[in-house]
């Protein structure tokens, strides 16, 4: 019995481990943001300060332009997350139910928009927004954020379609309701574990993405969350507190999201590995 639980007990002590490792930085974040400017470098390393402070907060939300930079992010994300998905739920239904010519090279060419640095791309992409006015605007980021994740989507959102049986759609097109009838009254609510799981992906993605935010962004009106961070970053110091503060604030509308599709995440992360 006692060799039989030395497996057991260095597993968990495995999980025990990794969860602390993970969690480590996010409890960093918090103690530096609550950390007064005169203990962060005079106290050296310690688990909790002795003294702490709501001042980063407080300096954040009143004097910085971080509540413009939290909202802005939360529209990019939120419209590229929906554009996202209704693009890939439609794109991957038709790469999964149907056969048409050109179908491999279609999915190739996707495929090989995965495999570019994005840092080639910026000036290609800035040459075609601006003329267009679309730099410098909101929607030049949501364009551009759903013309990359599109492709992953679509390749996730059909794995969840392949693992749907066709049956179900033929019996409701006996039953005399079209194509699309059956693919929203029936297969979409079938997918939802999918769609969760793709909401989730490319809300992250757009909520923590820096490159094209900080080159095609000019000023602080249009500005997102990243790029906000590195106004905190002036040309011989940082402010670690006010940085810190303003990154644990923005941890919040990421959090309650997940928290939201919990439910649906966990299914589509385990079910879109399984097929048929």
């Amino acid at each position: 019995m006692r060799r039989s639980a030395i497996p057991t007990i260095a597993h968990r002590l495995a999980i025990l481990c990794y969860i602390a490792f993970a969690l480590f930085p996010l409890f960093w974040l918090l103690k530096v943001s609550v950390t007064p400017n005169d203990l962060l470098y005079s106290e050296g390393v310690r688990m909790w300060p002795s003294r702490t402070t709501w001042d980063h907060y407080a300096f954040v939300l009143q004097h910085s332009a971080f509540p413009t930079f939290f909202k802005n992010s939360l529209i990019v994300s939120a419209s590229t997350a929906v554009t996202v998905t209704i693009c890939a739920s439609l794109s991957g239904y038709a790469l999964s139910r149907f056969n048409f010519r050109a179908k491999y090279w279609i999915v190739a060419l996707m495929l090989l928009t995965q495999m570019f640095p994005l840092v080639m791309l910026v000036a290609p992409i800035f040459k075609i927004l601006s003329p267009l006015h679309l730099t410098n605007s909101l929607t030049g980021l949501v364009i551009v954020y759903t013309a990359f994740n599109v492709p992953f989507a679509t390749f996730l959102m059909q794995s969840f379609f392949d693992g749907i049986p066709k049956d179900l759609e033929e019996a409701a097109m006996i039953d005399g309701a079209t194509q699309f009838t059956a693919f929203r009254q029936i297969i979409l609510p079938l997918t939802l574990p999918g769609i969760a799981a793709t909401l989730g992906f490319v809300f992250t993605a757009a909520w923590s993405e820096l490159l094209f935010a900080l080159m095609l962004i000019n000023g602080n009106d249009a500005a997102t969350f990243p790029v906000g961070l590195l106004t905190f970053v002036s040309k011989f110091s940082v402010d670690f507190g006010q940085m810190m503060a303003a990154g644990v604030m923005a941890l919040i509308p990421a959090g309650l999201f997940f928290l939201l599709i919990q439910r649906y995440l966990v299914q589509g992360l385990t079910a879109g590995a399984v097929k048929g």
